[in-house]
């Protein structure tokens, strides 16, 4: 009896310590301190069962199972470094298969610190294989993986310090501390959600009332519309209507005026042509001569200065000599130029002395005395400021001919008659403008609302709150403006022109929600390159906010934009439910 307690314990003892090679570190400590206890206290049963009874020994042996059997749950057994998640490929009493498949080893060459399947998947838990990984556990943490080069390399990488087990490196296992900071900020976003979720709500149903008053108000409007179309047309009738006579009654008056002027100016140039008979006719014997033709060199039709006899008689229309009644033809041929003698000459222009003209000169060097430069000087000054006051009054002589001769061509106001004609075709303007104006108001509005109602605004409309508003970030260098459906604009903070970042294009998310992404293009050209053009990516917020504004590429720009219009509602707000413990 005792011998078989012997060997019960030896064989004991080595399944252990076979055990604690295979086991991985990233296990639960305390299950590592009831296999040591375990060990010792069956080792003390072992050397007991020499000296002791049988009924002793095997008192000892059913204390020991019932205390293991009290702990805490034993681990599963895996090679260090192998996840559960491949804990089927490494079975302890079967040859070990690389996981690419490429070779096949007995299973005490897992973990033996040597390479064998090109995967690396036969030393999870060494550095051997430069292209191995090893599994962190990281209980109350996240589970990782690091490169197997990382293995006992004296830096702890593993917050359960399980990757430097054999370096003497004195690491502490953090996993509870990043395990708590994790859900700490797991709850803290959890609760931004939860309350975003609940304004996404919110600007879901005004969405939904915002849109049905903008289909009532649609609707309204097109009926106005089609009032509106009724006068507009009705106003054409009557402004038509009116004008016609207007018309005829500003022709007619226009006519008048025209026939009074045509014989002003017939009586004008009687006169003219009488005054220049009695000019030309120099000896006043009651007709005009060639000779005396001859004495207005201006009316030479070469313009070569002199007026010959032959061209003299030309404009006589061959006679030697005409009276007054046969000078009315020859008053056709020369009035245009004819200068009447009556006429003021005007005088050739006077040139004035330079300054050096003015100065005397004295018979000897000597400068002027000071008080003559100083009367010249004011003299000099009274002149410039006469000169300016006669430069802003122009003579009357001059000025009141013209205004004579426009008052005189001037056309006369109208009769009472046709002025009321006028009033009553102006009010007829005034009313179909008016009207007009209000169809092209209304036709406005009616476009206007129609585009905001063809806008994908989302699933359930939760974007609608963003349209027609713009979100701004200011940086060092530069205000970016936000219009969504709009466009993306850039204005520099310090004076400059706006450059357009791109126009409204398209949602641009994911396949399972492209409401996470905004595009805009087609801005501003780049020199020497393409339009400009801007992403938008949307996250889950409280507030409706730009945070910010990079150039990843070239002309190619990526905005970050908080609102809560993209928050989801959570399934379970808890997020310690979520937190992955291996064993």
């Amino acid at each position: 009896m005792n011998c078989w307690l012997l060997y019960f314990g030896q064989q004991w003892r080595a399944s252990l310590l076979k055990h604690d090679k295979l086991v991985s570190a990233g296990t639960f400590s305390h299950s590592g301190r009831n296999n040591r206890r375990f060990q010792n206290v069956l080792s003390n049963a072992t050397n007991s069962a020499l000296t002791c009874g049988i009924m002793t020994c095997v008192h000892l042996l059913l204390t020991l199972v019932f205390t293991v059997s009290l702990g805490t749950p034993v681990e599963i057994h895996r090679p260090r470094g192998v996840p559960l998640t491949k804990r089927q490929f490494y079975e302890e009493n079967k040859p070990f298969t690389c996981l690419d498949g490429s070779k096949t080893i007995p299973f005490d060459r897992v973990n033996d610190d040597y390479c064998d399947c090109k995967d690396g998947s036969d030393e999870p838990g060494t550095p051997a294989c430069p292209n191995g990984s090893f599994h962190c556990t990281n209980a109350g943490y996240r589970p990782t993986f690091i490169p197997s080069s990382r293995i006992n390399d004296g830096i702890c990488d593993c917050c359960d310090t399980t990757d430097e087990y054999n370096s003497g490196a004195k690491c502490e296992n953090t996993c509870k501390d990043l395990g708590r900071k994790e859900r700490e900020v797991l709850q803290k976003m959890a609760e931004i959600t939860r309350e975003g979720f609940l304004l996404k709500r919110q600007l879901i149903e005004e969405a939904k009332k915002g849109k049905q008053e903008k289909q009532d108000k649609l609707t309204g409007m097109q009926d106005n519309k089609k009032q509106l179309d009724e006068k507009v047309e009705a106003m054409r009738t009557v402004k038509e209507t009116a004008e016609q006579p207007e018309k005829e009654a500003k022709e007619r008056h226009l006519k008048a005026w025209e026939e009074q002027m045509a014989a002003i100016r017939l009586e004008k140039d009687k006169a003219k042509m009488a005054e220049a008979f009695l000019e030309l006719d120099d000896n006043a014997d009651g007709v005009v001569s060639v000779s005396e033709l001859q004495t207005h060199a201006e009316l030479d039709p070469d313009a070569d200065g002199t007026l010959s006899e032959t061209e003299a008689q030309g404009l006589m229309g061959g006679a030697d000599q005409v009276d007054t009644s046969a000078f009315e033809s020859v008053w056709t041929n020369i009035k245009d130029k004819y200068k009447s003698e009556s006429q003021p000459v005007e005088s050739a222009p006077v040139e004035t002395p330079g300054e050096e003209m003015k100065e005397p000169v004295g018979d000897n060097d000597s400068e002027p005395y000071p008080e003559e430069d100083i009367s010249e000087e004011d003299d000099e000054e009274e002149d410039e400021d006469d000169y300016h006051e006669e430069d802003d009054k122009a003579p009357p002589s001059i000025r009141t001919p013209e205004k004579s001769q426009e008052d005189e061509e001037a056309m006369p106001p109208y009769d009472a008659e046709t002025q009321a004609l006028i009033d009553a075709a102006q009010r007829a303007r005034d009313d179909f403008n008016e009207a007009e104006k209000a169809l092209k108001e209304a036709d406005d509005q009616i476009g206007n609302i129609e585009k905001e109602l063809s806008f994908d605004f989302g699933p359930d409309a939760e974007f609608t709150y963003m349209y027609n508003q713009c979100y701004e970030l200011s940086t060092s260098e530069y205000i970016y403006r936000l219009c969504p459906f709009n466009r993306v604009l850039q204005k520099p903070k310090y004076g400059g022109s706006e450059t357009n970042l791109g126009t409204w294009g398209a949602w641009s998310g994911p396949e399972n929600n492209k409401y996470l992404v905004m595009k805009y293009e087609h801005g501003t050209g780049c020199w020497q390159g393409p339009n400009r053009s801007t992403t938008v990516k949307l996250t889950c917020g409280k507030e409706t906010v730009v945070t910010s504004t990079s150039e990843p590429s070239r002309c190619e720009y990526l905005m970050e934009f908080i609102t809560p219009a993209v928050c989801q509602e959570t399934s379970n707000t808890d997020p310690s439910t979520h937190t992955h413990v291996e064993l």
